[in-house]
């Protein structure tokens, strides 16, 4: 069973992401410390929360992210874990992760935020992680906030709340989707099964 390193930074749902992963087919180790993020098969950065302090929280496991993404080891990030892959954030101070480029704005207008509840994908472009998922297939959100990317080609679905949004970005073996894996019943399990097998190939 592939092992991934489940980074815990201090912000958000780690056990609900924890058991997701082991019914996906992972074995999962919580984790803050460099050397076990080096050596897992696979990095994933789950979150709730504000994107300033947790650039603070992650800093000092920025090196090691980075590393083990440059070695190929794949990466997942959910919901402000995708914030974190691009550069900075309206939302607050501090360091996004840089792996895509581009910045975090704020939902703009009369929108009530957060976005929060059901909603589904338009797929953009195909992509393994949405392997077997629907257009009608439904997944939870829960952000005020989402990614602009400079290059407009990572953006694999995106979702319809005011503007179209990018809800599931890819580079390489890097992905990010705005919606919680975790909370999303059977297509949020299907799309971490699909992660697990980019993972063990």
């Amino acid at each position: 069973m592939p092992r991934a390193a489940l980074i815990d930074y201090g912000v958000g749902n780690i056990f609900s992401m924890k058991n997701a992963l082991q019914r996906a087919g992972f074995t999962v180790d919580v984790t803050s410390e460099r050397k076990v993020i080096s050596s897992a098969d696979a990095i994933v950065l789950p979150g709730v929360g504000a994107f300033g302090v947790a650039a603070k929280n992650i800093a000092t496991l920025k090196p090691a992210i980075l590393e083990s993404v440059k070695r190929g080891a794949p990466l997942l990030g959910s919901c402000l874990g995708m914030q974190l892959l691009f550069d900075g954030s309206e939302e607050g101070p501090g360091e996004g992760l840089g792996i895509i480029r581009g910045g975090v704005i704020r939902f703009g207008g009369e929108l009530k935020t957060p976005h929060m509840g059901w909603n589904t994908l338009m797929t953009v472009r195909p992509d393994e992680l949405l392997e077997g998922i629907e257009e009608d297939d439904y997944f939870y959100f829960v952000h005020s906030y989402y990614v602009s990317p400079v290059d407009p080609s990572v953006v694999v679905a995106e979702t319809s709340y005011g503007v179209d949004f990018p809800s599931v970005v890819s580079r390489n073996a890097v992905y990010g989707t705005q919606f919680h894996p975790e909370k999303s019943g059977k297509a949020g399990a299907a799309l971490l099964e699909n992660f697990a097998r980019i993972v063990g190939r």
